[in-house]
């Protein structure tokens, strides 16, 4: 079946400002919102629809894609809610806009509130920043890691109460967390006093975790960073964030490497760059250099007639790429070396060589350079 155009779905004009685009959604939100339509599954499909077109238009740069190729611009995303799994799921992604909408979330929002405070959910992921040397990207090392987190408390189960009670529902809010106010037309929602949204009260709290239903973990895990990594990689260990709530999945564990910048090579890509100083000889006639690497030391050709400012390349020395096993190169900025003084049999070949050119040089006993 063919999809609805999002501006007919929200019955607003192709040129409408992002403002007219926000109040038309408001009305639709207000009108199918199932909180008010409960069990009616036309007004929940009908809410999908409504937050899938506004999730695009509200959007400057995913409408300019949908204005200039629709529905094809999205191709994979999922069908009317434009990706949303389910209405909780679209509470979540406009957690800001029902606020907005229904005065400090007093449908959407305490909606959300209650499910995500009483029932089991998914721990927060964890950042956690790490610093490798220059030669771990070529092999690769295993790193212990430490850190703290949250977990479950594990004598309570995360409830916050003693063994043998269970927390009670608040009775200044019934359980919502959330405490009314008419005013006139309006309706002002806040945060009950009494159990500050949780929706319950605890009367004998856990001696283990003192009511929080949380403790701390401190975690050592042993990390494997892959060769190839560079500044900024970002490195995802499952299950290994903050623990979940009430028997909740844990979240995960995002590692982001840094590399230290290394005293001689500066990296670009998977190649590495460096100076090198080659004596002036080599430099006019060629020859073999023994040069650095990361890990060691190589043999490096100097082309005869090499030039200061040259780039001279050792191949296959540089740093490995994360997606293949090839590894970059070393490029050395050739610099001309010159000797402090030169040997007495050494300055008599230049000045024969200078000679046989016909070339005017400073007289024998003057400083050679400076």
């Amino acid at each position: 079946m063919a999809r609805r155009d999002y501006y007919e779905i929200l019955g607003v004009a192709k040129d409408a400002d992002q403002d007219t685009i926000k109040k038309a959604y408001r009305k639709l939100a207000m009108q199918f919102h199932p909180d008010k339509n409960p069990g009616n599954k036309e007004a929940e499909e009908k809410f999908k629809e409504a937050a899938g077109a506004y999730e695009v238009l509200s959007d400057a740069q995913k409408r300019a894609q949908y204005d200039r190729f629709g529905h094809d611009a999205f191709t994979g995303r999922g069908g009317g809610g434009a990706g949303f799994q389910d209405v909780d799921d679209i509470f979540a992604h406009f957690g800001d806009i029902f606020g907005d909408f229904f005065g400090g979330g007093g449908m959407g929002g305490q909606r959300q509130q209650r499910r995500s405070r009483n029932e089991p959910r998914r721990g927060s992921d964890l950042r956690y920043v790490t610093e490798i040397q220059l030669k771990d990207v070529i092999s690769g090392l295993e790193k212990e890691i430490e850190f703290d987190t949250d977990e479950n408390c594990k004598t309570c189960n995360g409830n916050g109460a003693e063994k043998g009670s269970t927390p009670e529902t608040c009775g200044t809010c019934g359980g919502s967390g959330q405490v009314v106010r008419s005013q006139g037309f309006f309706a002002m929602a806040s945060t009950c006093p009494t159990c500050h949204g949780n929706g319950t009260v605890i009367k004998n709290p856990c001696k283990s975790c003192k009511g929080k239903g949380r403790t701390t973990l401190h975690k050592k895990i042993r990390l494997n960073i892959p060769p190839g990594v560079d500044t900024g990689t970002r490195l995802r260990v499952a299950t290994e964030g903050e623990g979940g709530y009430l028997g909740g999945q844990p979240g995960d564990l995002y590692v982001e490497i840094r590399v230290k910048d290394h005293p001689k090579f500066e990296r670009r890509g998977d190649d590495l760059i460096a100076d090198l100083d080659v004596p002036y000889i080599q430099m006019l006639l060629g020859g073999e250099l023994e040069v650095p690497t990361v890990t060691g030391k190589a043999t490096l050709e100097v082309p005869k007639g090499c030039q200061t400012g040259d780039n001279v390349k050792l191949s296959g020395e540089g740093l490995p790429s994360l997606r293949g096993s090839r590894r970059g190169d070393i490029y050395f900025h050739v610099n001309v070396e010159f000797p402090d003084k030169l040997g007495k049999e050494e300055e008599k070949l230049l000045r024969e060589i200078a000679k046989e050119k016909g070339l005017k040089v400073s007289a024998p006993g003057k400083k050679l350079f400076g």
